[in-house]
């Protein structure tokens, strides 16, 4: 999977994903941008809800469960300190329905957690990142 990145202007970037999506992001103000887009960290949030959500909404579908909404709500708490890693995610599933089952709404959860979703594996399981950089001249 690959995704692109590039400069707009100032700290603005445009994000294009393997599939064709684009998505723009920016800084605050107060730390140069123009505020014209999202946080990086803001969308790694996004990613771990986003990817819960689907696991959670295709099994309670399996299930049979009758679900008119459904929500998931993320409160982060991060590191006082550079980098100000997230030293806490917490993730509250708001399911809406009638004669909804809690026992498959918990497991739906749990299946989520503990098998499906990729992006909670990945950030359990400290991945290796790697850098390189490339150079090019104009002129």
């Amino acid at each position: 999977m690959k995704v692109e990145l590039s400069l707009v202007e100032g700290m603005k970037f445009a994000g294009r994903t393997e599939s064709g999506h684009q998505i723009t992001l920016d800084a605050s103000r107060e730390h140069g941008g123009e505020d014209a887009g999202a946080r990086p960290t803001e969308l790694l949030l996004l990613a771990l809800a986003g990817c819960t959500a689907m696991d959670v909404i295709s099994i309670l579908r399996k299930k049979k469960q009758a679900v008119s909404s459904f929500a998931v709500e993320v409160d982060g708490t991060r590191a006082e300190e550079h980098p100000k890693r997230f030293t806490r995610i917490e993730l509250t599933f708001v399911v809406r329905g009638r004669g909804l089952d809690p026992a498959a709404v918990a497991r739906a959860v749990s299946l989520s957690y503990d098998r499906y979703c990729s992006v909670r594996a990945t950030l359990q399981g400290n991945p290796e990142i790697v850098t390189s950089q490339r150079v090019e001249e104009i002129g």
